[in-house]
């Protein structure tokens, strides 16, 4: 389990594209006052300081402000004065030397090195410091500085990998490429930060216009809006001159109905919302980056690739389990589909809540209905009875960091009983168990009638490889009073199971003015076969929003050329021209080098598949899906030899990865040796615990190479495990008769026919066992 966790995070740890070598910054705050006033020129934070008085000074010293910093006695809250810290035999040293702040640590090849702080990261609960290394990277410390006060735990140095054993060759090393400012961190804590990354040099020249959050980070870019300003003309510009406008904070007015005041208020002012919360998710979110270049007021989905729900980011039931940075879980929420937005609950310059405590609740929700004992059954005042502690819950990241779930969801301990995910009830109480907490609710009224039929429920069955619950996902992802975001993962899961009816939602959804369901919809078209496929996709060459084209060209990258018209040929390479060129810009990232090895692969142009695995694995060499792809190539071309090499090296940094062994078995089955084939095979069928594809192929190749009976142990034990699964089913039934059992023949038909009683085939099947 913890070799599975791990390769999780290092899997998922790519698609957090958040950007040193050419810090710009004096030149262009010297410069703000005479900047060009086209649109996308900015002006920097103390021009806009003049007329919002107010708005600067809530900004200062908020978490924005101090994104990021240059090491001073006052940014710095380290112990600098020759402390230590002692991680895997390895000490770490905080010192002072020039008048600089310096530490002693492992490089890159594991050697006591000195380096300087060039930046302060963060400021609370945590802080880090950033190191330069070649090549123009800036790199952050994962020792860092734990700032709560000391009665907290705080005020010391600490790993953010206590308990795993980060060496100086692993990628999760701090100067590997997922510790890296110039990909990961930039964009987030910097103004209009430009990453520039060279390909061929593997050189970095990031610059950045300001080194902090300031203004035209969320507002863009505002020498316009000062220019006009100053001479008294604002009124001639839509925004102000700015490229959008982030006033959707609403009004919130508590209505009557039957001559009483409702609980919950209502938005009485409908606004663009979306745009709002769009610019915050740019960076609080869980998602990769497009390109290079952030548009102001475009969709999401025009400059991010949201990651949608599931494991390994999120629990069953939508729940945050890794980070995800709000805003995938604010989309899952009531709040949201009210109209809510970012600003209503925080004051945007300062970060502060709007109010202390339940009071930012009481915004909407009447504080005499819900802030009281009758509704959340705890003694006034108490931690239980604060809204925040039973609706968001926090789970810590980073050691210690208490982060808060915003999709503000009822606490639901009979899924916690069922499916396993946790609820808020238990996370305080931890001595009991969610029996204990279900029955507290019931006896407070609270029923569950839900619990089977739960979006979290039928996930779960889903991942277990139930194909039962199919087609309830489907239905889920046609639901339109369901949140996009769960339409999308579930329109994606229903898809790929193979489900007909989520195929055809996916064809309507094309349509769709979500870009995210967009975005879904031909993602689960990309299984069709290519005439079809590009007679569905075909359409959206030029959709709107760059996502939606991104995923169009992956799913039209094998259509044949010379196939089409030439007006039709020309459009589809330009396409395409655009996909590389977006993804070039994020060429230090493996994931996006794995994501052109497909892409060329499909194109037929295998030097260049080959090329970009190789230099996903030069990136990072314990990147096991660029190791399987590379593999998978090298064998497709007849160089089997390689292909073996290259899955051994890949079992040689991840030994206990099912998905390598599973190649190997694969590999050795083709090349006709039975023995190795057999034992790799096993071996990865053994290790799986969730899925069944290991379990199933090696049953199946048990019974091709020669031990039917074997097969069908295995397969029985498999359907033991999913009793849904239909291939197995299948595969039971039509071994069990060729084996002459056919009263076990006609008992595994049976239960086929009840998880598909209209299947044409199975009916066949059936009348031919005589049934």
């Amino acid at each position: 389990m913890r070799y599975h966790a791990r390769m999780n995070r290092l899997y998922y740890a790519f698609v957090l594209i958040l950007g040193l070598a050419l810090l710009a910054v004096s030149n262009a705050t010297a410069n703000a006052a005479t900047a060009p006033t086209t649109a996308d020129a900015f002006a920097g934070t103390a021009a806009c300081a003049d007329c919002h008085t107010t708005e600067h000074q809530r900004w200062q010293n908020s978490h924005h402000d101090l994104a990021m910093q240059r090491p001073t006695d006052a940014s710095v809250l380290g112990d600098f004065d020759n402390a230590s810290f002692d991680y895997l035999g390895v000490t770490t040293t905080f010192f002072r030397r020039d008048g600089g702040f310096w530490v002693r640590t492992d490089g890159p090849d594991g050697t006591l090195t000195d380096y300087p702080v060039e930046w302060v990261f963060g400021v609370y609960p945590l802080q880090q410091y950033l190191l330069p290394l070649d090549r123009g990277r800036l790199q952050a410390l994962s020792v860092a500085w734990d700032s709560r006060s000391a009665s907290e735990g705080g005020q010391r140095w600490y790993h953010l990998y206590p308990d795993e054993a980060i060496t100086h060759d692993d990628p999760l090393h701090w100067t590997g490429p997922y510790q890296n400012w110039n990909t990961r961190c930039a964009e987030c804590h910097s103004t209009d930060v430009r990453k520039n990354y060279d390909a061929r040099s593997r050189q970095f020249s990031t610059t950045f216009y300001e080194d902090d959050v300031g203004c035209e980070a969320c507002h863009g870019p505002g020498a316009k809006h000062v220019a006009h300003a100053r001479t008294g003309t604002l009124g001639e510009l839509e925004h102000g001159g700015f490229p959008l406008s982030l006033t959707a904070r609403g009004r919130w007015v508590f209505g009557e109905e039957n001559g009483e005041e409702n609980a919950i208020a209502d938005r009485s002012d409908p606004a663009d919302t979306q745009t709002v919360l769009d610019t915050c998710g740019r960076c609080h979110a869980r998602r990769g980056t497009l390109g290079d270049d952030y548009h102001y007021g475009r969709p999401f989905a025009d400059t991010h690739r949201l990651s949608l729900l599931g494991a390994p980011l999120y629990h069953h039931d939508g729940q945050i389990l890794d980070e995800d940075y709000v805003y995938g879980s604010f989309l899952q929420s009531r709040m949201y589909q009210a109209g809510v937005v970012c600003a209503d609950c925080h004051e945007p310059h300062s970060n502060a809540l709007r109010a202390p405590g339940n009071g930012v609740c009481s915004q909407c929700h009447r504080a005499s209905v819900f802030d009281s004992v009758d509704h959340h059954g705890h003694p006034a005042d108490s931690t239980g009875a604060q809204c925040v502690n039973c609706h968001m819950p926090t789970t810590t990241y980073m050691g210690v960091d208490a982060r808060r779930d915003h999709a503000m969801a009822i606490p639901r301990p009979d899924l916690s009983i069922t499916i396993g995910t946790p609820n808020a009830c238990t996370g305080c109480h931890s001595d009991r168990k969610p029996e204990w907490a279900l029955d507290a609710l019931r006896e407070r009224g609270v029923v569950f009638r839900d619990t089977s039929r739960h979006r979290g429920a039928v996930m779960a069955a889903v991942h277990r490889g139930d194909a039962r619950a199919v087609p309830a996902l489907a239905e889920l992802a046609a639901d339109p009073q369901t949140p996009a975001i769960w339409r999308a993962t579930a329109l994606e899961g229903a898809t790929a199971a193979g489900d007909e009816s989520a195929l055809r939602l996916a064809h309507s959804l094309r349509s769709s003015s979500d870009s995210l369901l967009r975005v879904s919809a031909v993602r689960s078209l990309q299984s069709l076969p290519m005439r079809q496929r590009y007679a569905m996709l075909g359409p959206m060459v030029e959709d709107p929003v760059l996502g939606v084209r991104m995923e169009v060209a992956v799913g039209l990258a094998d259509v044949p050329l010379d196939e089409l018209r030439e007006e039709d040929r020309n459009t589809l390479l330009a396409l395409f021209d655009e996909y590389r060129a977006t993804q070039t810009k994020n060429a230090d990232m493996p994931s996006v080098q794995l994501q052109l090895g497909l892409f060329y692969l499909a194109r037929g142009d295998f030097p260049a598949a080959e090329a970009a695995y190789r230099e996903a694995l030069h990136l990072n060499p314990q990147f096991v899906p660029a190791h399987l792809n590379l593999a998978d190539l090298l064998r497709s071309q007849q160089r089997e030899d390689e292909a073996r090499e290259q899955l051994h090296r890949a079992l040689t940094v991840a030994p206990e990865s099912g998905d390598v062994m599973h190649a190997l078995g694969l590999l050795e089955t083709r090349a006709g040796n039975r023995d190795e084939a057999l034992r790799w095979l096993g071996l990865a069928a053994d290790i799986e615990e969730e899925g069944s594809r290991h379990r199933f192929v090696y049953a199946i190749a048990l019974h091709d190479l020669g031990d039917p009976a074997g097969a069908l142990v295995m397969l029985q034990r498999l359907h033991q495990s999913l009793p849904g699964d239909e291939q197995t089913l299948l595969a039971l039934v039509n071994y069990s008769a060729e084996a002459g059992d056919t009263a076990a023949a006609k008992r595994y038909m049976s239960r086929l026919l009840t998880l598909a009683p209209d299947n044409a085939r199975y009916q066949r099947m059936a009348g031919s066992l005589g049934l």
